[in-house]
């Protein structure tokens, strides 16, 4: 990257504070663009889901490895939640989505219960494998709630053949949806469920090619604290299958952490180690040389975090990313940006100051896949409870074990948001919504810079300041003049 006329900061820059100035370009389509990652982990579009109580859990996970992405396990949850949840995302389908299934006998309140768990709002009633009927919220509007989802939902629904996706591909699953007029539909093999799969699912598995491991499954990270028996919650995560290893907190550069990472390493893993968060070429530095292959960069820019304005300490998201990559790149590592994204644009602006992945965390809390339950405020907005990881809440959490008056003296310090809500988009409420979003964002700029690859984007991008108006003047305006 390289700033636009030569031009060098007098101080250091947000993603608003700067703009990318389009260069001479040879692709002229977003899918020339090819956004997987070079830091080992697999991925093949540059998003990580942050490790938030609130953002990470089994279906998220699931839904952003099917389209490329990683998501990372939070340190809160008992390490045998963990092998769980690893297990069940590995064993998910690639391409089929899980659907939520019901029983003949459950009730209309249980299916909407379970409806809002899945961006596409359909369940599949089955009776020992048999798919009966498919039942949506439309179907059980003004029912009563002790009502069987037998009596009111779609019986015979248009179903699609697994072995007619595998052997005529996925257009063909695409023209039996069109054609039947449907946007769900179950997925069977020899009659029995096995997925689900939808018409833009089935469009989406075109252009995105999911995360997979070795062994074709998809991939799923976990972090690890650094406090306790480290080394033991190393092994037993890399026993549980886990394809990244994120040692996490928010202070990064401290003695702690690499006496952490130090434990990590005399486990010897075989899968990626990134460490964080940190915001200088110093912090890098010594966070690769206790073991790290990634640094996570970013203190302070999250939108759940209240670390500035309580202590004053962190940097400008975008310069440190610049600063801690470049740092990186010379000793042949990478680094993540963690926080600080709004806009499809950030994420791109990350990527050009040389990060290999953006990890996104408040943003995707509020979707369908977020482990929360679904709740509608005064208005009718549906939405889902957000907090910050260094919170009174997450804290309560994660000092489950200790006694009643530690977690007590603990709880008196708090940097972090405990509770916010985080409406649905109901333009985009799934996280594959904001994904297709994000990456069209991406792709477009790669097209602006000239850049097929993250590697080439980086090397190529040429970007300028801007003040508050200029970056204002790039703003739609939401309702017309």
């Amino acid at each position: 990257m390289q700033f636009l006329r030569g031009q060098q900061p007098a101080h250091d820059l947000t993603y608003s504070d700067v703009f990318l100035a389009p260069s001479r370009s040879s692709v002229t389509s977003r899918l020339d663009v090819d956004l997987a990652s070079s830091d080992g982990t697999g991925t093949t579009v540059p998003v990580v889901v942050a490790n938030m109580t609130a953002v990470s859990g089994r279906r998220m996970a699931e839904t952003v490895a099917r389209r490329g992405g990683m998501a990372v396990l939070p340190q809160d949850l008992p390490l045998d939640v963990v092998a769980e949840v690893v297990d069940w995302v590995k064993g998910r389908h690639p391409v089929f989505e899980t659907p939520v299934v019901l029983s003949p006998g459950d009730t209309v309140h249980d299916a909407l219960h379970l409806l809002p768990k899945r961006a596409h709002g359909a369940a599949v009633v089955v009776d020992g494998g048999e798919v009966l009927g498919v039942v949506t919220a439309a179907d059980c509007a003004d029912v009563d709630r002790f009502t069987q989802v037998s009596a009111v939902m779609s019986t015979r629904p248009v179903s699609i053949e697994a072995d007619v996706v595998e052997r005529d591909g996925l257009e063909a699953a695409f023209e039996v949806l069109h054609a039947g007029r449907r946007r769900f539909a179950p997925v069977v093999r020899d009659g029995r469920l096995v997925g689900a799969l939808t018409r833009t699912g089935a469009l989406r598995s075109t252009v995105y090619a999911p995360a997979l491991d070795a062994h074709g499954r998809l991939r799923v990270a976990a972090a690890v604290g650094i406090n306790g028996d480290v080394a033991g919650t190393t092994k037993l995560l890399l026993a549980a299958g886990v394809d990244c290893l994120v040692v996490d907190t928010a202070h990064g550069h401290q003695d702690k952490m690499l006496e952490a990472l130090a434990a990590v390493r005399g486990v010897s893993p075989e899968v990626p180690v990134v460490a964080g968060n940190v915001v200088t070429a110093e912090g890098v530095r010594d966070l690769v040389a206790a073991g790290a292959d990634i640094a996570k960069v970013g203190v302070g820019p999250g939108a759940m975090c209240t670390t500035r304005m309580m202590t004053g300490v962190g940097r400008p998201q975008f310069s440190a990313v610049l600063e801690c990559a470049r740092a990186a790149a010379e000793l042949g590592k990478h680094v993540w940006a963690d926080g600080g994204v709004r806009h499809p644009r950030d994420v791109a602006l990350a990527l050009a100051a040389g990060a290999s992945q953006v990890m996104v965390g408040s943003w995707f809390a509020g979707t369908h896949e977020s482990p929360g339950d679904l709740a509608v405020d005064a208005d009718g907005r549906p939405y889902k409870e957000s907090f910050g990881m260094a919170s009174a809440r997450a804290v309560a959490a994660r000092t489950r074990a200790d006694s009643p008056f530690q977690r007590a003296r603990k709880g008196l310090f708090e940097e972090g948001i405990s509770s916010s809500r985080m409406h649905l988009d109901p333009q985009r409420p799934g996280v594959e919504d904001l994904l297709d979003q994000i990456t069209s964002g991406v792709r477009s700029a790669f097209t602006y810079v000239g850049a097929r690859s993250v590697a080439e984007f980086a090397e190529r991008a040429v970007v300028g300041l801007q003040s508050s108006a200029g970056y204002e003047e790039g703003r739609p305006l939401p309702g017309g003049w």
